[in-house]
């Protein structure tokens, strides 16, 4: 006992540490796992041969993570999107494959094996590339969205590739009778008894010898009976056991039927001879249109997540650097020949289905490594005898070393966007026009407020430096000019000595804080209106001269609680009436806070600001106390 306790703290304390300074630095949790395995195995030496064991049973968090992909898709949401994920998604995968194969097999490996390998170093790292992408504000750009649909073909793309790998392993492992039907060894019969003794009960052993003493026929018939009844359960049997479950009122009972859903799955799966990923992810899409979806991720979540940890950790703990150390120059050569192969795809297919520019390379840099899945699919080709072990771990090692230099690639995109940008700068307008008011950026925000300036008669003077946006405006109606509202010489031509109103609706809020201090410079009594992300946004707003500013969320949120406040009860006047006093109140206190506020420190470790927010939060309650009781007594007198 005192062993299985100091190994779970070494693990546990590794994780804890790496992951966090991994996701600082930028490199993704993933890294941070196989960083933390790479600490206390190889370097450190604290944990050993029980590793292996381990990973059997962290490998579970796979089945998990794929059960959680499909409660994320569901049919409908798959056949709108059937186009990139079978065009753009399918081919990726394909050609990868394809040129990875002839690569392994120019390095005289048998053509499964070469297969194998190919399959594996086709799939991206799904937790690397969206994290990053998320970071950079690149998930909606038409690349950061042609990246998404091939990693979702990838992740939907290992559920076949788990299935199909054992049957690479049937020339290795038995042989093809004439009838179809596979022979194996004696030795492979004994070592799948073995198993079954040491990992089953004596139901399983029956039932499993049952199965494989069937006729073809019978266990095709068994195969889809198992997939029928994960179909018919999910579709007409889970509603009613949730809602037995939930008369318990026990929270740990969701707990306990979501983890039944993905072990029993997987137990049946392996019973009739199919890969328990394969299950868990068709019973995830099935109950993608489940109401218990959000529940069962709920629950999942945590699991998934530290089984995988353990997982990525025992791969990193187990990584031969002997070998790295031995054939550095040939490893490192093939890693950067696989990011080659697949940059060289990527491109082509980027330019196939039209991206242009720096969507092209995005697309293509961004997906060119190897992937978490490739250590998934290298153990479980070791487990089914398609791979040897010597070439596992190099492929381990080409993998771990294409991820790490995945955040290079992405400085890479960084540097030749930047270029990019710098080659293709635009042309300003020649702005003939000038107004009372000046709108610096024209996105939802700045649309809404020059359409009701305009309306109201008032002349406009906008400005915008994306292309696309200045012609879909002119497209409606709308004069606007195209030019980078954030230059002196723009703005000047714009009238900004004369005008009375500046709205600044920028985007970037280092920019609209520049532009926010440029203006009031020039002008100290122009009235300057600002967009703003959140309150520090505000304060920062507010310390460069900006004279009202609007949070983004804040008049949306207001009429919301109106709304709710509605429907508790309260007239329109009540409603609208607490509105207006939350409002101004809230206003105010901006105001105030916003003297207090320092960019250096935190606002929960500014003292002053915090003892300030209390006592302002204090008087809008008191507020609202003495309203109610202002309207109790106004009823009172009303009922007299």
């Amino acid at each position: 006992m005192e062993g299985f306790l100091f190994q779970a703290s070494i693990y546990l304390a590794a994780a804890v540490i790496a992951v966090p300074i991994a996701a600082r630095l930028g490199l993704g949790s993933v890294l941070g796992y196989l960083a933390a395995g790479i600490l206390i195995g190889p370097v450190l030496g604290l944990v050993g041969s029980e590793t292996k064991d381990l990973q059997h049973f962290a490998e579970f968090g796979v089945v998990m993570m794929l059960f959680l992909i499909g409660l994320e898709l569901e049919p409908r949401a798959l056949w709108d999107m059937r186009h990139k994920l079978l065009g753009l998604g399918g081919l990726q995968v394909t050609l990868s494959t394809a040129a990875l194969m002839g690569i392994a097999m120019a390095y005289d490996q048998p053509w499964n094996v070469a297969l194998a390998i190919g399959l594996t170093l086709a799939l991206s790292s799904t937790a690397i590339v969206l994290q990053t992408l998320s970071e950079k504000n690149l998930m909606q750009t038409s690349g950061g969205r042609s990246v998404f649909s091939v990693l979702l073909t990838q992740d939907i793309a290992v559920i076949p590739i788990l299935a199909f790998l054992p049957l690479l392993a049937i020339s290795a492992i038995g042989g093809v009778m004439p009838d179809g039907s596979i022979s194996l060894s004696a030795d492979e019969v004994n070592k799948a008894h073995s198993a079954v003794d040491t990992h089953s009960s004596g139901g399983a052993e029956a039932a499993i010898t049952f199965i494989q003493e069937l006729p073809a026929w019978g266990v095709t018939l068994v195969t889809i009976g198992a997939v029928a009844s994960i179909i018919i359960v999910g579709v007409f049997f889970t509603r009613p056991v949730f809602r037995f479950i939930h008369s318990a009122h026990l929270r740990e009972m969701y707990t306990a039927l979501a983890l039944l859903i993905v072990v029993g799955i997987s137990f049946l799966m392996m019973l009739v001879g199919l890969s328990p990923a394969l299950g868990a992810f068709l019973a995830g899409v099935v109950l993608a249109s489940s109401e218990f979806r959000h529940e069962l991720e709920t629950d999942l979540e945590p699991f998934k997540g530290l089984l995988l940890g353990l997982f990525f950790i025992t791969v990193g703990a187990g990584i031969n650097f002997e070998l790295l150390f031995a054939d550095a120059i040939i490893i490192v050569g093939m890693a950067l020949l696989v990011i080659i192969v697949k940059g060289v795809i990527l491109f082509g297919l980027g330019r196939m289905f039209r991206l242009q520019g720096r969507d092209q390379w995005l697309f293509a840099l961004s997906l060119a490594q190897a992937g978490e899945f490739g250590f998934v699919l290298v153990s479980f080709s070791v487990t089914t005898g398609v791979m040897p072990n010597n070439v596992a771990e190099t492929l381990l090692l080409i993998i771990a070393l294409s991820m790490l230099i995945t955040p290079l690639l992405f400085i890479l995109y960084d540097f030749i966007s930047k270029r990019m940008e710098e080659s293709t700068a635009i042309t300003p307008d020649e702005i003939d026009a000038k107004g009372p008011v000046i709108i610096a950026g024209v996105g939802r925000f700045g649309q809404i407020v020059n359409r009701l300036v305009q309306a109201s008669g008032f002349e406009t003077v906008v400005l915008d430096h994306n292309p696309e946006t200045i012609a879909v405006m002119r497209r409606f109606g709308f004069k606007a000019f195209l030019g980078d509202p954030t230059r002196a010489d723009i703005l000047r031509k714009a009238g900004l000595k004369d005008a009375r109103v500046l709205v600044v609706a920028l985007d970037d809020q280092k920019a609209a804080l520049g532009l926010i201090a440029y203006a009031r410079k020039e002008r100290p009594d122009l009235h300057i209106i600002t967009r703003a992300h959140d309150r520090t946004d505000v304060y920062r707003q507010y310390q460069a001269g900006a004279n009202d500013i609007v949070r983004e969320m804040f008049d949306g949120s207001l009429r919301a609680g109106r709304y709710v406040l509605e429907n508790m009860g309260l007239s329109e006047y009540e409603a609208a009436e607490a509105q207006r006093m939350f409002y101004s109140h809230d206003r105010q206190s901006v105001r105030e806070l916003a003297t207090l506020w320092r960019p250096d420190v935190a606002p929960a470790d500014n003292k002053a600001y915090v003892a300030r927010a209390k006592e302002l939060q204090k008087d809008l309650e008191t507020a609202f106390l003495n309203r109610g009781d202002s309207d109790g007594d106004a009823d009172a007198k009303k009922r007299a």
